[in-house]
């Protein structure tokens, strides 16, 4: 039998190493912040959301290694970024962090629900795009809105990370977001001075959240928060896995494996996980490693995951000191692409657009009606107006 010359010594693992390596760090660096504020905005104490973090790094990693490892396919597992989002913009909703933790709870049972019940994941997948990417960019534009509103209110603060986004996305898009983090991090140390974490725990620390049941804002939020994970995250994820040649994908381990995680770890504070789509590609289309070797990339990204979690309660202490609106101008810089991604699906289709607008109006308009709020009625009126406009459009225009 020929030796593969992948699986000799040297440097024959560096390759997947390093992707593995720069796919983590670069994850983690983009939207920790984000985690962060979305834990801080539905209130969550500084403790409750370093021990999230702390637990979603640990998991996620360590279920990326064991799919990795049994599977022998690259696959990488992260927290759900625009879950992140929608928690941000829900701060109208509750300030009881209990009931976010019910919501966490839900939605990751509704998740592995869908892994089990083919009939749900069949009907995920035929969700109309412009009601789905409506329903996201709705949820992205208020915090991509907010470096605007950052640059205005702390000038000093906010426009270094900024310039320094701006010439990295020029020079080297993959570190821009790492960056500009990096440096508002140095910001936020320089303001707050010596004393910025004094008043925050810098060891890494577990805490108990009592899920509380309130089923008006469970809804609220653990509706949109499953959607948006299955459209934004793991049906991309499934869809880049297929895009480099991996099939059969294991679709219903995954959702299943996931799923019941994500409802596990939800009690110490951490939202929902799910198959990576944003930075899976880095290890996923790794040019310098064979395919059949890449699974390399994401046992070392799962690795890497579980060490960066010892670092959440310094994470935890940094957002604590920064004012809240320079956290979220981070997570406006870092998710940019996935509002434009999301406005481009929504408005792809020329004959869903007043469906898509609908949709993403209301849901960016941040309503709260019968304590349900504006991701759940932007839902309904996408809902209603795709029945309105496009029901047995296609059997006229064949007729």
């Amino acid at each position: 039998m020929t030796r593969d010359a992948s699986s000799g010594p040297g440097g024959s693992l560096v390759h997947p190493v390093l992707a593995g390596v720069v796919g983590s760090v670069t994850g983690f660096a983009s939207s920790f912040a984000l985690v962060l504020a979305g834990a801080h905005a539905v209130g969550a104490t500084s403790s409750q959301a370093s021990s999230g973090l702390l637990v979603l790094c640990v998991v996620q990693g360590t279920l990326a290694i064991v799919l990795s490892l049994t599977t022998r396919l690259p696959i990488s597992i992260a927290w759900s970024t625009p879950g992140s989002a929608v928690l941000i913009t829900a701060g109208a909703l509750t300030h009881d962090f209990g009931v976010a933790v019910a919501a966490f709870l839900v939605a990751g049972v509704l998740i592995a629900i869908t892994g089990a019940w083919p009939w749900l994941a069949r009907m995920m997948t035929r969700i109309p795009a412009p009601i789905a990417s409506a329903m996201l960019a709705g949820i992205l534009l208020p915090i991509c809105i907010s470096p605007v509103e950052a640059a205005v209110q702390l000038p000093l603060l906010a426009l270094p990370p900024m310039v320094v986004w701006l010439v990295l996305s020029r020079f080297a898009p993959r570190w821009a977001v790492p960056a500009a983090v990096a440096v508002t991090a140095v910001a936020v140390i320089v303001a707050a001075g010596p004393d910025w974490a004094r008043s925050a725990t810098l060891a890494p620390g577990l805490e108990l959240v009592a899920p509380v049941f309130d089923p008006l804002v469970v809804i609220s939020l653990a509706v949109p928060l499953y959607l948006v994970t299955m459209a934004g995250q793991n049906i991309a994820g499934f869809t880049v896995l297929r895009t480099y040649g991996y099939e059969p994908v294991p679709a219903r381990a995954i959702l299943t494996s996931s799923g019941l995680a994500s409802a596990a770890i939800a009690p110490f504070g951490a939202q929902t996980i799910n198959l990576s789509a944003l930075s899976a590609a880095i290890m996923v289309g790794d040019p310098h490693t064979p395919r059949d070797r890449r699974w390399i990339s994401t046992v070392t990204a799962g690795s890497c995951y579980i060490l960066l979690g010892l670092g959440a309660g310094v994470a935890g202490a940094l957002v604590t000191a920064s004012p809240p609106i320079l956290i979220e101008s981070v997570a406006g810089l870092a998710l940019l692409g996935a509002l434009i991604t999301a406005i481009t699906g929504a408005l792809a289709d020329p004959d869903g657009r007043v469906v898509a607008i609908g949709t993403f109006v209301t849901v960016a308009s941040g309503i709260v009606v019968a304590g349900l709020g504006s991701a759940f009625w932007g839902l309904v009126v996408g809902g209603i107006l795709w029945l309105v406009l496009r029901t047995g459009r296609r059997t006229e225009t064949a007729s």
